[in-house]
């Protein structure tokens, strides 16, 4: 059965000369520090980011994802591998594209990928947020947000990339309840995106509760994410800093599947994987280069959730 938490189709964007954004460093405790790499070292890390979308857009076109896969031939976009930061798509034919922290970010937006989803699927209107920039307004697309498309809430943690007057902006747009919420590790490092901290799918939901800092905003969420009929499956510390919960349901050809990253499954408890098997089927990608720039496979993932032409 579908489902409107689920997308079909994706975008996926292959980077050809990937390495660690130093832009982007000073708040993103999930990535690698080493950005001063020798040469031959940062053409080896290349290599092995592009083989790593190329097998992992493999294995979700096996699985019955439609993956639009997308080249990235320049040098000044080192995150362009996530593209669901920059924009996202919504039921009804809408498009958002965001306003973006650090400055090579920027670039990543691309005419091209909305031109093609403008031509491959039905697309009313697109509404850029982009301008918010130079107000120092940032709101980094589903990184920022994790979207609850059945129950229609926007959850996010409160930090630099994920401003208030934007959520808020972008909530009534797109009809969406703004839940936000403060979150840090066990270092008391502020959370930089909500998609490191929590999925939500169709039928569960995983979540990192004790980086949650209000105890009763932290009831609220499980609260209503129970009433839209979701097991809760609650992640340690150790399993969020692994990825565990940067991973993102899709519609398969035979049913729903959870995307994540080896790291990420390995991390998970086989009581956890039984729970989330009783509604998805696991798919684990390797992706270990990528994960070292502070993001994984679902941040490699923009879901389309528009309907195609014809």
């Amino acid at each position: 059965m579908m489902s409107a938490q689920a997308p079909a189709a994706i975008v996926m964007i292959r980077p050809h000369h990937f390495h660690i954004n130093g832009q982007t460093a000073l708040d993103n405790a999930f990535q690698a520090l080493d950005t001063d790499l020798p040469i031959d070292g940062q053409a080896d890390i290349a290599a092995l980011a592009h083989a790593e979308i190329t097998q992992a857009a493999k294995h979700l076109q096996e699985a019955g994802v439609t993956v639009h896969l997308f080249e990235d031939q320049t040098k000044e976009t080192p995150d362009s591998v996530f593209p669901n930061n920059w924009f996202s798509t919504h039921a009804g034919g809408h498009i958002a594209m965001y306003p973006m922290k650090a400055e090579n970010r920027r670039l990543e937006r691309r005419p091209d990928i909305i031109e093609m989803l403008k031509h491959r699927y039905r697309v009313q209107d697109v509404i850029d947020y982009s301008g918010l920039e130079p107000d120092g307004l940032f709101l980094e697309g589903t990184g920022a947000m994790v979207l609850d498309h059945i129950d229609r809430v926007a959850y996010a943690t409160r930090s630099d990339r994920t401003d208030p007057i934007a959520l808020e902006r972008f909530s009534t747009h797109f009809n969406f309840e703004p839940m936000a919420f403060a979150a840090s590790d066990a270092h008391g490092t502020a959370i930089y995106h909500t998609n490191v901290l929590m999925c939500i799918a169709t039928e569960f939901a995983l979540i990192g509760l004790d980086m949650i800092e209000d105890e009763s905003r932290k009831r609220e969420m499980i609260s209503r994410l129970k009433a839209s009929g979701r097991t809760v499956i609650g992640l340690t510390n150790d399993q969020i800093g692994n990825f565990a919960g940067n991973a993102i349901e899709l519609q398969g050809a035979e049913g729903r599947i959870l995307a994540l990253s080896t790291r990420a499954y390995d991390a998970l408890t086989p009581d956890q994987i039984e729970t989330i098997e009783q509604s998805a089927r696991l798919l684990p990608l390797s992706i270990p280069t990528i994960e070292m720039a502070g993001g994984s496979v679902r941040c490699t993932i923009a879901g389309i959730h528009l309907t195609p032409r014809g």
